[in-house]
């Protein structure tokens, strides 16, 4: 027996053939649709670094802080302190420049108060491993803006009586200055702006870029202002 399937449509057979009706039935798929593209990282759309100082600006004024700090204590083993965690980069730099017996270890403090404005009260919350007493002393810190945390750190040592006790700073911000402290050796002096960049952070970010950058912050990208 021939049978002509048929889908919606009817023809005449010749007299003596049998036809059989076959129905398709739709599916209901579509064609699937072409995935949007995703949107670019909101976080760095809104944020963007300005370069302020380069590295290699940088590391050709560490080697010279390396030279004056041996310059004042030419035969003298140094014990270098660094303030975690923003130092960690200017210290590791300063001390493979520093000819001769160089050592070093770390401290950590925080400034407590409102989330964005510090009341000026700091707290120790990591001690240093070994005694300073009868070293000459090297603070390394990376930042030095209204003084409050260097002053704490000040009068921490000098009741450990170390031998000598000097302050090498990357970066210095005099108009932020409240406290009075200054430091013995200082890498730049910059203005009062947020600054991020080799070992300074925004929110535990940007601190392996290996250059010092403002930071700007959308809309329109303005700068951040620096913390109060």
């Amino acid at each position: 027996m021939n049978v002509l399937l048929m889908a919606g449509q009817k023809r005449a057979l010749p007299a003596g053939h049998v036809c059989a009706r076959v129905s398709v039935p739709r599916t209901g798929k579509r064609m699937p649709k072409r995935s949007k593209a995703r949107p670019k990282n909101e976080t760095a759309s809104r944020e963007r670094v300005r370069v302020l100082i380069t590295g290699g600006r940088l590391q050709k004024r560490i080697q010279e802080l390396a030279q004056e700090i041996r310059k004042d204590f030419p035969n003298e083993p140094l014990h270098l302190v660094s303030v975690l965690k923003g130092g960690v980069f200017f210290l590791t730099d300063l001390a493979r420049n520093i000819p001769g017996e160089v050592s070093f270890d770390f401290i950590a403090v925080s400034s407590y108060g409102q989330k964005t404005h510090s009341s000026g009260q700091v707290r120790l919350t990591r001690d240093l491993d070994s005694s300073i007493e009868g070293k000459t002393v090297i603070v390394v810190e990376d930042i030095l803006d209204t003084g409050m945390t260097l002053q704490y750190l000040l009068r921490l040592f000098q009741q450990r009586k170390p031998k000598h006790l000097r302050v090498a700073v990357l970066l210095d911000k005099p108009e932020r200055r409240i406290a009075a402290v200054h430091a013995d050796y200082i890498g730049f002096s910059i203005p009062n702006e947020f600054v991020v960049g080799y070992g300074l952070d925004y929110a535990e970010r940007y601190r392996n870029l290996p250059y010092v950058g403002v930071l700007l912050l959308g809309p329109g990208l303005k700068k951040k202002p620096a913390e109060a």
